[in-house]
C-alpha cells in the first residue's frame, strides 16, 4: 500500500477517534444528585449532616435536587397520594437519581415517621441502579444500629443494591453554635469522606483526565444558595 494512503488512513482514524471523544457524554454531566431530608424540624443535626455530605459531592454533579419531606403537603403524604403535586415531582426526582443521600434523625431506634411516609410512596425497585448514602443522627451511640437494622433494609426493599457505608452522628459530634448551625468534629468529617470515597473513585476512573481523589480532599463548593449552616 502506498505510503500516502497509509498516512491518509491514519489521519482519518485519528480524526474519527477525536470526534468520538468529543461526542462521548461526560459521566459527570449525567450525574443527578438528590438529597432527601426526613427531619420534621427546620433546623436539625440530621439536616446539618446532610448539608456536609452535599457540599462534598455537589461540585461533581450536573443536577442537584433537594427534597425536604416536611415541606410536602401533609394530608397527601399521610393519605399516600403519590400522584398529588408536588409529591409526584419529588417521587420522580428520586427515581432519576444517580446518587441519593438520605438523612434522618433516629427516634427510639427507628428512622423518622416522616421519612417512612415518603418512602412508602416510592414504587418497587425505585432505587434500582441508584447509589445510596444513608445518614442519621441520634442522642447517643446506642441508636447507631438503626441504620443497619431499620433504614438499610427498607432501601434494599426499594431496589437499592449499591448502599454506601452509613454515617451516624451523635449530639456531641455536631455541636450547636447558638443558632448559627452545627460544628462537626474531625472524626465525623473523616467518616463522611470515607463513606463517599467509592463515589469519587468511580468518578475518577470514568472521567477522562480526572485527578485521583484522596481522603480529605473531597470538599467541593456548595451549590449557589446553599450554606453550610443551612438546615435541611
Amino acid at each position: 500500500m502506498p505510503t500516502e494512503v497509509v498516512v491518509g488512513l491514519r489521519r482519518v482514524r485519528a480524526y474519527r477517534a477525536a470526534q468520538t471523544r468529543l461526542q462521548a457524554p461526560d459521566p459527570r454531566a449525567a450525574m443527578h444528585l438528590v438529597t432527601l431530608s426526613g427531619s420534621p424540624s427546620l433546623r436539625s443535626r440530621s439536616g446539618a449532616l446532610l448539608q456536609l455530605a452535599l457540599e462534598r459531592v455537589a461540585a461533581h454533579a450536573e443536577h442537584v435536587s433537594q427534597i425536604a419531606v416536611r415541606t410536602l403537603p401533609p394530608e397527601a403524604l399521610l393519605d399516600g397520594r403519590a400522584d398529588a403535586s408536588p409529591l409526584r415531582e419529588a417521587v420522580a426526582q428520586v427515581g432519576q437519581a444517580d446518587l441519593l443521600i438520605v438523612a434522618t434523625p433516629i427516634y427510639k431506634a427507628a428512622y423518622s415517621g416522616l421519612l417512612k411516609c415518603f418512602l412508602d410512596l416510592l414504587p418497587p425497585d425505585a432505587l434500582r441502579g441508584t447509589t445510596v448514602l444513608p445518614l442519621a443522627t441520634g442522642g447517643s451511640p446506642g441508636h447507631l444500629l438503626a441504620l443497619d437494622y431499620a433504614l438499610k433494609p427498607v432501601l434494599s426493599a426499594l431496589g437499592a443494591r449499591d448502599v454506601l457505608d452509613g454515617v451516624f452522628a451523635t449530639d456531641i459530634q455536631l455541636v450547636s453554635r447558638d443558632g448559627a448551625g452545627y460544628a462537626p468534629d474531625a472524626a465525623l468529617l473523616a467518616r463522611l469522606d470515607r463513606a463517599l470515597g467509592p463515589v469519587f473513585e468511580r468518578w475518577s476512573a470514568t472521567v477522562p483526565g480526572a485527578a485521583p481523589v484522596s481522603e480529605g480532599s473531597l470538599r467541593g463548593p456548595a451549590p449557589r444558595g446553599v450554606l453550610a449552616s443551612c438546615p435541611a
